[in-house]
């Protein structure tokens, strides 16, 4: 029998035994008893897991109901809807800083983060982040038990996904309906979204404490910068360890505080970051070497200096740009609904600008100024300089609580640079010190513009209407306009002017009169076409507004900016600062457009620029100016002083830029004297800070381009019109620019010959009575050319010789004996009679033995002294009317017989003298001889009439 049978056998024997003995029966109700247990309980459990899950789910569906299913959009707009900071640029593109807001975002792609943040972020904080599908179950049921148990051992269960969701949106709120909600969303964004989205906007998203300028921040790029000063992508493994540990808990980890310096004890962080660097390592994300070398790394050593935020190193500059970007989408925003923002009524004008500052502190804006930032900078260095500045002043204020108090008030500038063509604001200075006065200075104060008003009102709107050009001679004489009498000031008249004259001397009156000759309302219109916008209706009829007193005043940017018109050949081009404004989503959302209005034509543009080049040159107001700039270029500017010194300004332009400057104080007190022209030191040291880095802009080689219809003609300079014989004779003759149409075309018709005296170094009328001797013929001005303007109040320093008075005062009496009378060296000299009616001197001389004398010659009162002649000498003075003084002492000039002479009467008088006092008896008188030395005092010479009479031939023309 073979082996398998021995088996069979044997089997078939067991089976045997189990039967007889009942065991198989007994087996098999066993085991149909226990399968049919088994499956009873099989389908209890299963009928149990299905309530629970019923339940469980019944449960979710009444936590999420009111859940809204959102789409895909819907999510993407909600999760990438975080706010971002918006960045500030120069016109570099280089970055000014960052605009205010209560959390600093700085977004970043995920190709711009280093690996080792997103190795360190996943290990910590979702390490099974690439398996899940935005839950993990087990986590889940985890922190379900902690919570129902209350441990106090609370893991978590948050995936990466789920943050997210609880961060951008759902709340912070801690229950079952909120967890429920995360839950349900996380799985339909792990639908929509890729893992390296859900990662990147994580990494934007979450916070991170503080950088080191002491805000807060959010976003790995600004955690980067504000904490290491590197980008994203740069960071290095410790660093990026150290940063994924902070989003636990950010502002116990954070190695900052609010002030942006380093915290005393910083293992917080340091400890935290020994545990991502462990995690990393368990995840097999770094090597054992990398481990060990990461851990030692002095982190501390390597955060980043202490940093000035944008307001604290820009605060003028970073407030305009703030100030201006919302006014843009303020405006933006109304136009959308369909309304003009500049109409609205101030309550609803807030409400477009408070929904602008939203869109600014979290949208993330970049935002492109047209600043310069190498000019800027050391402008503002020129203005931190004390140097520069005049002593301080002292004014009563009230402080914080209430009282009055005396504070010392610096002196404080304002200015600003504008590129002409374009309108550009290539610079500008808002103040000296922020911190002290937080008021723009360049483009929000308002203050008078003094005479850098006459070229924009006075001057231009006169120009344009061919009621002036530069060469018209205007009179600065006494003006009375209604109850308003003003004044130069210097407080004198200096007669006739012509306009060009008139404004390089920046003399008020002559502005006035061409002021009033021009059509006001037109001349506002066009004023608030070159941007002043604030303008009193009271302004536009008092006519101190042409020299600048205004009621509220104007900006130093809308002053600068009106100047810049005439060198765009009368095309005002409003100035600007903002260049243009682009979303997050790199979208355009504002582009400046340049938008030229015509406020003046090119002819009248160009006069004036040639009028305030005088300005700048010997004479003129600004005179200095050229010899403090390191360059030279074709600059037209006007100077400006208010009333009482309260305000000083310069304001320049050539063919590329116009610079302006206001100096003074903030309460307007006047400056003290000598420190009133400092407005143009500033100005020079701006222009060279400017020049310094943009050389060929700020001083162009070309110079300001003639206009057709400009032409240039001789004038005679007493008048403005074309020169006659006369005026030429006169020397008067000179040239100057007209705009075509008004220039000149009939002839000077305000000379006169006629006859004229000279008296105390001035000249008159001679009356019928005057001596003809003392009279000249000469060229003169007849008085109807000025309508009644007193000529004397006229007679200014270059038409002196032109304009003698009517007549000279008489005193009533004959002059005085001149005195005085001496020979030395060959010339016969006396002294000045001193009344102020004589207007010659005559000389007369012995005739012969007879012991008469005669006129032998005539000086006007100019003269004092003429080459002497032989013999006996004397002089009198004669007036106006012709009345002559007595005869001076006699002298004697010439022979040795004549000095003999004159000796022997000086020995006989003196034995006669002598005689009379011994007593002794006189000898008996000979006949006199009639000797020119023995006439008596008493012998009184002939009336002035009859010598006049006598000699007439003889002094028709009297040497000089």
């Amino acid at each position: 029998m073979s082996h398998l049978e021995v088996i069979k056998e044997k089997w078939r024997r067991f089976i045997a035994y189990l039967n007889e003995k009942k065991i198989i029966q007994a087996a098999d109700k066993t085991y149909t008893f226990t399968w049919n247990l088994f499956l009873i309980i099989v389908v209890l459990i299963l009928l149990g897991g299905c309530l629970a899950a019923g339940a469980g789910a019944g449960f979710l569906a009444s936590l999420v109901k009111n859940e809204p299913v959102r789409a895909e959009a819907t999510m993407k707009e909600e999760i990438y809807n975080y706010s971002t900071t918006s960045m500030m640029y120069f016109n570099d593109k280089s970055k000014l800083g960052n605009l205010r807001a209560d959390l600093n975002r700085d977004e970043v792609s995920l190709k711009n983060i280093s690996p080792f943040v997103k190795d360190a972020v996943i290990s910590t904080e979702d390490e099974y982040f690439y398996e899940h599908e935005g839950v993990v179950p087990k986590a889940i049921i985890r922190a379900v038990i902690q919570e129902v148990t209350g441990s106090s051992n609370r893991s978590g269960g948050s995936t990466l996904t789920q943050q997210l969701i609880k961060n951008q949106i759902l709340t912070n709120e801690v229950s079952f309906d909120r967890k429920a909600k995360e839950i349900l969303l996380a799985l339909r964004l792990e639908h929509f979204f890729t893992k390296g989205q859900i990662l990147e906007a994580y990494l934007n998203i979450v916070p991170f404490g503080r950088s080191s300028s002491g805000h807060n921040v959010a976003g790995i790029q600004a955690a980067a910068q504000g904490v290491f000063g590197v980008d994203a992508k740069d960071l290095s493994l410790p660093q990026a360890a150290f940063l994924a540990g902070m989003p636990q808990n950010p502002f116990v980890y954070s190695p900052f505080t609010n002030s942006g310096d380093v915290k005393k004890d910083i293992s917080a962080g340091t400890n935290r970051m020994k545990i991502v660097l462990k995690r990393m390592l368990t995840a097999e994300k770094i090597t054992p070497d990398q481990y060990e070398k990461a851990i030692k790394y002095d982190v501390k050593k390597h955060f980043t200096k202490k940093k000035e935020n944008s307001y604290e190193k820009y605060p003028y500059l970073s407030m305009e740009v703030e100030r201006r970007s919302a006014s843009i989408l303020a405006a933006q925003a109304a136009k959308q609904d369909g309304k003009n923002y500049s109409t609205l009524k101030r309550k609803e004008k807030d409400e477009y600008r408070q929904n602008a500052y939203v869109q600014l502190r979290q949208k993330g804006l970049k935002i492109y100024t047209t600043i310069n930032k190498k000019m800027y900078d050391e402008m503002e260095k020129t203005a931190k300089n004390k140097y520069l500045f005049g002593s301080p002043h002292t004014v009563r204020v009230k402080n914080d609580k209430g009282k009055w108090v005396y504070v010392q008030q610096p002196q404080e500038v304002g200015s600003i640079l504008i590129e002409n063509k374009t309108g550009a604001i290539l610079s500008f200075v808002g103040g000296r010190d922020y911190n002290r006065e937080q008021l723009n200075h360049a483009t929000q104060a308002l203050r008078q513009n003094g005479s850098t008003m006459k070229p924009l009102l006075a001057y231009a709107p006169a120009i344009e209407e061919g009621k002036m050009q530069p060469g018209y001679i205007i009179p600065d004489t006494p003006l009375t306009i209604g109850k308003y009498n003003p004044h130069n000031y210097d407080n004198r008249y200096h007669g006739l002017l012509s306009a060009r004259t008139a404004l390089a001397k920046s003399y008020n009156i002559p502005a006035l009169r061409s002021y009033l000759m021009a059509d006001h309302a037109d001349a506002f219109n066009r004023l608030e076409k070159m941007g002043f916008s604030s303008i009193a209706e009271a302004d536009k009829s008092a006519p101190s507004v042409a020299i600048g007193g205004l009621t509220h005043g104007v900006t130093v940017e809308e002053n600068t900016n009106a100047f810049a018109t005439f060198a765009n050949q009368g095309k005002f081009v409003d100035a600007y600062l903002i260049n243009k404004i682009v979303g997050k989503d790199g979208k355009v959302v504002y582009q400046h457009k340049i938008k030229p209005v015509t406020a003046y034509s090119p002819q009248t543009s160009y006069l004036i620029l040639d009028m305030m080049r005088d300005v700048l040159k010997p004479g003129g107001t600004a005179a200095s100016i050229p010899g403090r700039l390191n360059f030279s270029a074709d600059w037209a500017g006007k100077t400006g002083t208010t009333s009482s010194a309260k305000d000083s300004w310069f304001v320049a332009t050539n063919p590329n830029v116009t610079l302006g400057v206001w100096h003074g104080y903030d309460k307007p007190d006047a400056l003290p004297a000598g420190q009133q022209h400092i407005s143009q030191t500033l100005w020079a040291a701006f222009a060279n800070d400017a020049y310094k880095y943009a050389p060929s802009l700020i001083a162009p080689k070309e110079r300001f381009s003639m206009p057709s219809g400009i032409v240039r003609k001789e004038i005679c300079g007493i008048s403005g019109k074309l020169p006659s014989d006369l005026c030429r004779k006169a020397g008067l003759v000179t040239t100057d620019l007209f705009n075509v149409k008004y220039a000149p075309n009939s002839k000077d018709n305000s000379l006169d010959t006629g006859l004229y005296v000279i008296a105390n170094g001035k000249k008159y009328k001679a009356s019928d009575s005057t001596p003809k001797e003392f009279t000249k013929n000469g060229v003169m001005v007849g008085e109807e050319l000025f309508n009644g303007v007193d000529l004397k109040e006229a007679a200014g320093v270059d038409a002196r010789d032109l304009l003698p008075d009517k007549s000279l005062p008489e005193n009533g009496k004959a002059p005085g004996t001149v005195s005085g009378i001496s020979v030395k060296d060959g010339k016969l000299s006396w002294s000045s009679s001193g009344e102020s009616d004589v207007i010659g001197y005559r000389i007369y001389q012995a005739s012969g033995t007879s012991g008469s004398f005669k006129k032998i010659g005539s000086v006007t009162s100019d003269h004092t002294s003429l080459s002497a002649p032989s013999g006996v000498l004397y002089v009198t003075a004669v007036d106006i009317a012709g009345k002559e003084s007595s005869p001076s002492e006699k002298v004697t000039y010439g022979t040795k017989k004549q000095e003999s002479t004159d000796k022997d009467k000086k020995k006989e008088d003196s034995k006669r003298e002598s005689k009379k006092d011994t007593k002794e008896e006189p000898e008996k008188e000979k006949p006199k001889e009639k000797k020119p030395t023995e006439e008596k005092p008493s012998d009184k010479p002939k009336k002035p009439s009859d010598e006049q009479n006598t000699d007439k031939k003889e002094t028709e023309n009297p040497s000089n």
